[in-house]
């Protein structure tokens, strides 16, 4: 019986000491992982190889697609069920509350480094941050006059004009197996859309004017991503402070007055915040699908 008890000791203490030592091996491996994430995000070329190693172009096209989606209906719905009938405020809150998401990743030290500030000039960054102000607020106000449909509309037009502004500024061009694939794409999204064109005067000025800067926006992301070797993060985290500021003098011009009048219960102002969340997203996905693929 002694001998017994002896065995299934000795053994049950190899067991232990096996498994401490398993523990302890995977976690040294998983501090050796944290550490070289924690290094790569810390240049900015260790940043854009982590951002394609774990987010691919079509996981990040297919993340776009899907948020693009979620937040057109969530914002139709809060500025019209909820009633919070201000889009250039809503667009303000999207990028008030993206900056502290922003300021709490770099807190963590998970906001990827950016470029040397000699690598892209400082213009660049203003010009996309006033761009962005202008394209994201247009969106949104253009969504709130007009009906989904004819939103999706405007965005197909936008397509075309990208196309066209990169041949005039760059001289680019692109092949007729990319033609085509655009036009399947747009005449997929207009056969889908079409039942559901609603829109006033003003609705369809603000969709037209809207066209030229959203497709300028698409430009300069791709083209400071691709060449300037920016992450969609770090980019954001530049820019959002410029697109916050032109949004305000943006505010007295299309947002009718009232804003200070809105009940922010708890089913409103979950609405809003939850807007501002794939707004933030939103924003996210389609930097990281622009830095894939020409705008």
């Amino acid at each position: 019986m002694g001998f017994l008890e002896s065995f299934v000791d000795s053994n049950a203490r190899r067991f232990l000491k096996r498994k401490d030592s398993d523990a302890g091996e995977a976690g040294r491996a998983l501090e050796e992982l944290r550490s070289s994430l924690h290094n790569e995000l810390r240049t900015s070329d260790g940043a854009k190889r982590q951002q394609q190693r774990f987010c691919g172009p079509v996981v990040a096209m297919s993340f776009n697609f899907l948020v693009s989606v979620g937040i057109i209906l969530i914002n139709k719905s809060v500025m019209g069920k909820v009633g919070f009938n201000f889009p250039i405020f809503l667009t303000l809150i999207h990028y008030a509350v993206a900056w502290v998401l922003m300021a709490v990743f770099k807190t963590l030290s998970l906001l990827p480094v950016s470029p040397p500030s000699k690598t892209t000039p400082f213009s660049s960054l203003f010009a996309l941050g006033v761009v962005m102000s202008f394209a994201t607020g247009l969106a949104n106000t253009s969504l709130q006059h007009n009906s989904v449909g004819f939103y999706q509309m405007a965005k197909i037009a936008v397509t075309p004009t990208i196309v066209l502004s990169e041949f005039v500024l760059f001289r680019k061009t692109i092949s007729c197996k990319k033609v085509l694939a655009l036009t399947l794409v747009s005449l997929g999204v207009a056969v889908a859309t079409v039942t559901d064109l609603q829109f006033n005067f003003f609705g369809a000025c603000i969709a037209a004017i809207w066209i030229i800067p959203s497709a300028i926006n698409k430009i300069l992301w791709s083209n400071l991503q691709q060449q300037g070797n920016w992450t969609a993060l770090s980019l954001m985290w530049k820019t959002t402070p410029i697109t916050i500021f032109f949004l305000l003098p943006l505010m007295p011009w299309l947002d009718p007055p009232g804003v200070l009048s809105f009940k922010w219960d708890q089913s409103n102002t979950s609405a809003v915040l939850i807007s501002a969340l794939l707004g933030f997203l939103l924003q996210w996905s389609g930097a990281l699908a622009l830095g894939y693929c020409s705008s």
